[in-house]
């Protein structure tokens, strides 16, 4: 009979192969621990052998006829063990954890505070958007005895998941973006959405831990109560307060500590587009000064970052001037994108925009209220893809609709747009970024 592993025992395992964890046999790495995970259409115990032969030094399976083989261990549930594993591994850590969760601008804000902090720190963060029940884990597993500090983003599409995630990432400073539109149909509303990213800062209450607030936000600032907080903001009495100063196309803004004047701080100019993106760089202003790094290192490291992953990247095409923000979308972000954009000083300014996707009961309602902002502009050029907007179709007829991402891609193919700025947005299945090869 075939013992289960305990999670003492798998850590042990786990120091002794240099803390390398594969999860996805087409990404092995040679020594690692291969987890054999499940899923909807496949079942990684499938592939335990496989793992071992292509070099993994242990794999770990939660199916006894599986664990008969060598170098393969037994538990009850391997998602489980590996939570338990990343839990166990956070609490030999002696460093601090930075949680963060939000409706919109998660990863862009995790890759502005690790810009900073590494100014000064051995820091570690989240790769990518690993930010649920398995992302969160393997970056916890991934966070070595020689970092200083972590950032650990938290991601979520219906109540309970920030609470799960927090008990096992035990973050001691937390950080909720905002509260936006984003998973209407899993969090059950507005409300929902409020209370599951207000999880972060139960965890943070219950743990005597410290929060960082936009203190301009009243949502923010009522999940936060009974706290300790460092607030950062434009027009609240913050702890560090910012001034939004640009005059081009990119962010620019000034920073200083509560009780010292702005007129005397530097201007920092960012590569970043677009005034929401302003709060975003306050906010890793404000995590920098509160962990001692000098104020020159932060605005360095906020002037020289460069926007990534199709997070509101600046990409100048022969012909046209694209912004491209078509990571993802939800009802709250593209609202502000749009506002935004309009107000810039452009010509022929066109918007590409796609579907938003898991907003259930909400979806109509949502797109249709972006199509009604469109329409009251009216100096922009709108161009809608997916199914949800085409629905719509019939009551804005000077709207382009497109049922596909190749549907529009054909039809820019034969337009050839010149001399434009163009903003895309739109969720993550959309893919939208692939219209730019024909911009």
């Amino acid at each position: 009979m075939n013992e289960f592993t305990s999670t003492e025992e798998l850590y042990k395992v786990f120091l002794d192969s240099n803390q390398s964890i594969s999860t996805d046999t087409r990404n092995l790495k040679g020594g690692s621990i291969f987890f054999a995970l499940k899923g909807a259409n496949f079942n990684g115990n499938n592939f335990a052998v496989k793992a071992i032969e292509e070099g993994c030094s242990w794999a770990i399976v939660d199916e006894p006829e599986f664990a008969a083989f060598k170098n393969v261990l037994l538990v009850k549930d391997t998602l489980k063990a590996l939570q338990d594993l990343s839990k166990f591994h956070r609490e030999k850590l002696n460093i601090p954890v930075i949680g963060i969760t939000g409706s919109n601008g998660k990863t862009t804000n995790k890759e502005l505070i690790h810009a900073v902090l590494s100014k000064k720190y051995n820091t570690y963060a989240t790769l990518g958007n690993l930010n649920n029940h398995i992302g969160v884990p393997l970056t916890l597993l991934s966070i070595t005895s020689e970092h200083e500090m972590a950032i650990v983003e938290m991601g979520a599409n219906h109540q309970g998941e920030i609470a799960e995630l927090s008990s096992i990432a035990q973050p001691d400073f937390g950080l909720i973006t905002n509260i936006g539109k984003a998973h209407l149909e899993g969090f059950g509303g507005e409300e929902g959405v409020k209370k599951g990213k207000g999880e972060l800062f139960n965890y943070i209450r219950k743990t005597n831990g410290k929060v960082f607030v936009n203190c301009d936000d009243p949502v923010l600032m009522e999940l936060s109560e009974g706290i300790g907080k460092y607030s950062y903001g434009e027009k609240c009495s913050a702890d560090v307060h910012g001034e939004f100063h640009s005059n081009s196309e990119f962010v620019e803004f000034k920073w200083s500590v509560k009780g010292k004047s702005l007129n005397d701080a530097p201007l920092v100019k960012t590569q970043m587009f677009g005034h929401y993106n302003f709060i975003n760089l306050l906010c890793a202003a404000c995590i920098g000064n509160y962990f001692d790094v000098p104020q020159e290192d932060i605005n360095l490291a906020l002037q020289t970052y460069h926007p990534e992953m199709n997070r509101s990247q600046m990409v100048r095409t022969e012909k046209n001037t694209v912004i491209l923000d078509a990571y993802n979308a939800n009802p709250s972000s593209m609202q502000l994108a749009i506002d935004n954009f309009s107000k810039q000083l452009l010509s022929d300014k066109i918007v590409i925009l796609g579907d938003m996707f898991e907003l259930g009961d909400y979806s109509e309602q949502e797109h249709l209220k972006v199509l009604n902002q469109l329409n009251a502009l009216g100096n922009i050029k709108p161009i809608l893809v997916g199914e949800h907007f085409f629905s719509l179709q019939n009551q804005f007829t000077n709207f382009r609709f497109f049922r596909s991402t190749s549907e529009v891609i054909t039809f820019l193919k034969d337009e050839k747009i010149n001399s434009s700025n163009i903003l895309i947005k739109g969720s993550r299945g959309m893919k939208l970024e692939k219209v730019v090869d024909f911009l």
